[in-house]
């Protein structure tokens, strides 16, 4: 069987889809992943190989119209929706001619695409083969996918479609006790945390006798790409008596020049680290959050893009994390949160139990095998 995944231009969204991507690999399938130029090294370090599709990266297509002119971020909430959903889809769109002409030549028998990968959908349905809709995250807003299928009107058209097409299967890595009321009916999967490897050192996996605790902005922090939010969030939580990890990539680390001993910098593999935290502190992506779910800790959430304060609530709800807003993320109050954290053991019981919930999922085995007999249907 020939399985071709479509990705997204960062670290987070590749990462979601890779373990099922290994795991029809390992069973003896032939899997090729789609993305951009740009992170053929991170696919390619899953142990998959990369197909690029456009020279152009994520970022290109959501600063900038398909004629090349700039496109500004808006500032009120339901227009950064509407503007990711168009950004998204300018990136699909030159990622579906991408991928046309390399699917000549090899012939998919299943598109499998990560969540606002809509490049997936419409080579699916070009390619007459089934489509199968693979979660990033806990779940994107609606919003998203309209704005999308707008922009895609030319490619939709052009494929005789009126809307986007839906999937023949939908893979959730969200917990049951954490979907939303509304989330479609889906195959569940475990979420099996995955990253960009770094050798292994004595410390990664023991933990001190402090509490350690885990910031970071996510893998695209660039000098460039949000190292400001980076930057303050370890200035209002380094003066905690803790061990500090702050997880960011080799290039921007420089940007937060000298610290203290009692702090570890650079690119760290979340999935080895993870386990030995009392605590993650984060801009809520949705990898770093899920990872800190399967292995049950606590979280601080501060959702600094609007489309992650669902899930953010759902998670402290839940009460398994905390939730800060933006605009409150002060000093003061990040810190308060920290130790509240840290000393309340009920959000540790309620991570664990999430954490619980998680491993008792199908694993990307059994879903591996339902891929199989869907396309042996089809």
């Amino acid at each position: 069987m020939k399985v071709l995944f479509v990705a997204g231009g960062s670290g987070g969204v590749i990462f979601a889809i890779t373990p099922l991507a290994q795991t029809l690999r390992n069973l003896g399938h032939e899997v090729f992943m789609a993305a951009p130029s740009n992170v053929m090294s991170t696919v390619a370090g899953g142990g998959i190989a990369p197909v690029p599709v456009t020279d152009k990266t994520m970022l290109d297509f959501m600063f900038s119209d398909r004629n090349g002119v700039a496109v500004q971020r808006p500032t009120d909430v339901h227009d950064r929706t509407i503007f990711n959903g168009r950004g998204m889809g300018r990136f699909a769109a030159a990622s579906f001619a991408g991928l046309k002409p390399f699917t000549e030549h090899w012939k998919p028998d299943l598109v499998v695409g990560g969540a606002l990968s809509f490049a997936a959908p419409l080579i699916a349905a070009h390619l007459g083969v089934p489509f199968v809709n693979h979660a990033i995250d806990m779940g994107e807003p609606r919003q998203i996918d309209l704005a999308a299928t707008a922009e895609l009107a030319p490619e939709l058209e052009s494929l005789g479609l009126r809307s986007m097409p839906e999937p023949d299967l939908f893979v959730d890595i969200c917990p049951p006790s954490l979907r939303r009321a509304d989330a479609p009916p889906a195959q569940l999967m475990r979420y099996i945390p995955a990253n960009t490897q770094t050798p292994v050192e004595p410390w990664m996996h023991t933990a001190g006798e402090r509490p350690r605790v885990l910031v970071t902005a996510g893998s695209r922090v660039t000098k460039e790409f949000d190292i400001d939010i980076l930057r303050g969030l370890v200035d209002k939580v380094g003066g905690l008596d803790v061990e500090l990890l702050i997880a960011v990539p080799p290039s921007a680390a420089e940007e937060l020049g000298t610290l203290p001993d009692n702090v570890r910098m650079g690119w760290l593999p979340l999935d080895v680290v993870a386990r030995t935290c009392s605590l993650l502190v984060h801009h809520t992506g949705g990898n770093t959050m899920l990872t800190g779910m399967a292995n049950g800790v606590p979280q601080v959430l501060i959702p600094y893009l609007p489309y992650v304060v669902d899930y953010a609530t759902r998670l402290t709800d839940y009460g398994a994390a905390t939730m800060i807003t933006p605009g409150d993320d002060t000093p003061e109050n990040l810190a308060r949160a920290c130790e509240e954290l840290l000393a309340d053991p009920t959000y540790r019981t309620r991570a664990a139990s999430v954490a619980a919930e998680m491993r008792g999922l199908p694993t990307p085995f059994a879903v591996a095998e339902r891929l199989e007999k869907l396309v042996a249907e089809r």
